[in-house]
């Protein structure tokens, strides 16, 4: 096995990709648009597949919702393994606005500070600066 990417279907996929790439400091490559595919018909404009790649090599995969079918539950919550106090503060904030915070970051007794925090596109992330 090469790696694991996680993928995540999600309404609004250009934005929500635009957002966390802003708020993660990740760059988007390989987009896809429905534009032109006889199967996508209808769904001009909405993204196949996209990639948010960050520096370490790890990648989150993208694409939209496709059809009448709502995406359903959300048992996946996204660790994010964070750097400086800066970092996990800046991060929490911006997840944070507009989401909902499922627990303040916090001093953990494994020495770290952590948060989670179920952002405005429904995703729901664990944030750990390990001190």
């Amino acid at each position: 096995m090469k790696r694991i990417v996680p993928h995540i279907t999600i309404e609004n996929c250009k934005e929500a990709i635009e957002y966390y790439a802003m708020t993660l400091n990740g760059e988007i490559q390989r987009t896809q648009l429905a534009d032109g595919i006889e199967m996508f018909k209808g769904h001009e404009g909405k993204y196949i597949h996209a990639e948010l790649h960050f520096p370490n090599g790890f990648a989150l995969y993208f694409n939209d919702v496709f059809g009448n079918v709502p995406v359903e539950g959300n048992n996946i919550e996204i660790g994010l393994e964070l750097e400086s106090e800066e970092e996990i503060n800046k991060i929490y904030d911006a997840l944070a606005k507009d989401g909902q915070v499922k627990m303040e970051l916090q001093n953990t007794f494994w020495n770290a500070t952590y948060g989670k925090v179920t952002d405005k596109y429904g995703i729901t992330w664990e944030l750990n600066y390990q001190k």
